[in-house]
């Protein structure tokens, strides 16, 4: 494995490690499984969990155990594909992102693995918006890295 290839899996072990541990913490520990809320820093920041069976906002959520392993394959494919098209495309920047996306998509691969579904647990509103969804570090890591693949590859990412 190259220099290049070394950024990005430091990076995607980065990023799953503190997604996993950020849910651990907060699931098990913090016991919000069974609790359900708890107000962190309300109304900003509340832990509220949620259990996603679907991809982002609970799209395409079902309980169907065939949603759960294709939505396994379909990030792992997906993972896979980022990695072959980052070696031939991306300078560092590009290589951090794939790591944050990758690292992100393996920790909601593992979730899927381990409760049938992805631990969402982070609600922030603001200014009198309520905001009804969660999300998890891993998703924050995945939309970060998708913007940055966009950003940092091409003719115009390719700046060292």
């Amino acid at each position: 494995m190259g220099q290049d290839m070394n950024r990005v899996a430091i990076w995607a072990g980065l990023t799953f490690g503190l997604d996993q541990l950020s849910k651990w913490m907060v699931v098990q520990w913090l016991n919000l499984k069974e609790i359900g809320d708890y107000d962190f820093f309300a109304p900003y920041l509340v832990f509220r969990m949620a259990w996603n069976r679907g991809v982002n906002f609970g799209l395409l959520s079902s309980d169907n155990d065939l949603t759960r392993w294709v939505l396994i394959a379909v990030a792992l494919a997906i993972s896979a594909w980022v990695l072959v098209w980052v070696r031939r495309e991306g300078g560092p920047k590009a290589q951090i992102s794939a790591g944050l996306l990758v690292g992100g998509a393996l920790g909601n691969v593992v979730d899927r693995l381990i409760y049938g579904s992805v631990a969402d647990f982070l609600n922030m509103s603001c200014c009198g918006i309520e905001n009804p969804y969660s999300f998890n570090v891993a998703d924050i890591a995945i939309f970060v890295g998708a913007m940055g693949l966009v950003v940092f590859t091409g003719a115009r990412g390719k700046t060292p």
